[in-house]
């Protein structure tokens, strides 16, 4: 376990890509259960992520403290930013992109939308182009709201599928099943304290592809 903060209300860990944050049909180990295992603590998942997502993890010790941290998911105080790798660069350097997403619970699918439809939900995120390779772009991502695949839904309705996300489009899937997205940091207010905590969670140091594009932890 890469642990990132550790106390009496909060545990947070890196997740590593191809872990499923919770009990999936695969029957595959979960990530929950490998904190639980390591802390001797039941859990409360918090900040869940995609199995082929990497990245900061939240789980709360207490219903208190779970509660607590929903409630500032809900009122949208909590940030959240992403690093991804695309194959496309994005039609601008840095902008706000705004979606209307549905989901597809049969398909575990997220189709975004230019525009409202039936059923599907406003989403929004910006992003920022941090620097090229001769094959991929490094985008920093801030989520505004917290949508099902929002993310991987948005940058393939612009064009820039995340790479290794054949699922949205992508080209060809990574050899470990994984997409290069990474959960990279957050902020929010401890339960009990109410102090502002920040943290950042690195990249996946052996990947050659976050290597290649300069990812730095304290950019």
């Amino acid at each position: 376990m890469d642990i990132l903060l550790k106390n009496n209300q909060l545990l947070v860990a890196n997740k590593p890509a191809g872990i499923p944050v919770q009990d999936d049909p695969t029957g595959d180990a979960s990530f929950l259960q490998m904190a639980e295992a390591y802390c001797h603590h039941p859990l409360f998942v918090v900040h869940r992520l995609d199995r082929p997502v990497s990245g900061v993890t939240v789980f709360a010790k207490t219903k208190t403290a779970a509660a607590s941290l929903n409630a500032q998911l809900q009122a949208r105080t909590v940030e959240k930013e992403y690093l991804a790798v695309v194959q496309n660069p994005p039609p601008d350097q840095e902008g706000t992109l705004v979606h209307y997403i549905r989901k597809n619970a049969a398909k575990n699918l997220a189709t975004a939308y230019p525009d409202d439809k039936p059923g599907s939900e406003r989403a929004e995120m910006r992003y920022r182009l941090l620097g090229s390779s001769e094959r991929y772009h490094l985008l920093h991502i801030v989520l505004i709201t917290g949508r099902h695949h929002q993310i991987r839904a948005q940058l393939a309705a612009i064009g820039c599928p995340v790479k290794g996300d054949v699922k949205y489009g992508a080209r060809r899937g990574n050899k470990d099943r994984s997409i290069h997205l990474h959960a990279w940091r957050m902020a929010f207010d401890h339960p009990v304290s109410g102090e502002r905590i920040h943290i950042t969670a690195p990249p996946p140091a052996d990947d050659p592809v976050w290597k290649a594009l300069g990812v730095m932890n304290d950019e």
